[in-house]
């Protein structure tokens, strides 16, 4: 198995979306893992929230499809959606090729930034992957 990245900077949920700081005050980037992309296999569609949308954490936002399956996007932290990834839409290959860089998903004003606080940060993380069986 190929060694998977987890930046040391982000938070990751259970469902395997990370979560990083924006610089913006309660405003968070959100993708998913680069566990989640290599366990999806090559990405075909991307479907996301819409620029204005609440979300609620540990709720489906969104899905990915990929060449084996479709996966659902659920939301690591609840707020309005202000920035979706446009870019990721139109060429849904990039969640394999940079999930932490060009192929980030969406980005949430949240409206409780203690969950975020809740998240994993790439330690745990890791080992929660582990046990999984990766």
């Amino acid at each position: 198995m190929a060694q998977l990245d987890f930046p040391a900077d982000l938070k990751y949920s259970r469902d395997h979306e990370w979560v990083a700081g924006t610089g913006q005050d309660a405003v968070v980037r959100v993708g998913i893992s680069d566990f989640a992309q290599d366990s999806l296999g090559d990405v075909v569609f991307v479907d996301l929230p819409a620029v204005g949308d609440t979300i609620t954490a540990d709720e489906t936002c969104g899905e990915i499809e990929s060449t084996k399956s479709v996966s659902n996007v659920v939301a690591p932290v609840s707020g309005e959606v202000v920035t979706v990834n446009d870019e990721v839409v139109e060429t849904p290959e990039t969640v394999n090729s940079d999930p932490y860089g060009a192929g980030w998903l969406f980005e949430v004003r949240m409206s409780s930034p203690a969950e975020a606080d809740a998240l994993m940060d790439a330690d745990t993380y890791s080992q929660e992957v582990e046990s999984e069986g990766a």
